[in-house]
């Protein structure tokens, strides 16, 4: 019984940085949803006072904050379906969300921390991607 389930299991670890990259972009999937709903929760009223509603904030961090509720949700599904433009719109809120934090420091704060998990994040996909690519045969 046992060996029906773990016949496409290959014994020389074929695939294996595909697999992981796979595990790479779910775990990236669920931790976008997170960071959606929260902005979706910022949006709504759910977290926060009344001195920070929605409502009460600069247009700028409005619009960025709108931004990141769409684009995030919408990078999670593409990445838990490990399509490539899972990965890029992924990419895109990654690289929004550090121009933001660095050059835009007035409208979340320029916390340099999201800044460096980002690009952390980031060179990590990077690293398996290139890896996964590396064991296809050509």
């Amino acid at each position: 019984m046992m060996s029906a389930i773990t016949a496409g299991v290959s014994e020389s670890g074929d695939g294996a940085w595909t697999r992981r990259l796979v595990i790479f972009l779910r775990v990236m999937a669920v931790l976008a949803i997170a960071k959606g709903l929260y902005h979706w929760a910022q949006v709504t009223g759910f977290v926060g006072g009344e001195d920070e509603a929605f409502e009460n904030q600069t247009l700028p961090w409005q619009t960025a904050t709108i931004y990141f509720a769409v684009i995030e949700l919408v990078a999670a599904v593409g990445l838990w379906l490990a399509t490539p433009w899972g990965a890029v719109v992924w990419l895109t809120s990654v690289v929004s969300m550090a121009v933001i934090e660095l050059m835009f420091q007035n409208i979340y704060g320029g916390s340099i921390a999201i800044v460096v998990v980002e690009g952390v994040l980031l060179l990590g996909y990077l690293a398996l991607a290139w890896m996964a690519a590396m064991e296809r045969p050509p």
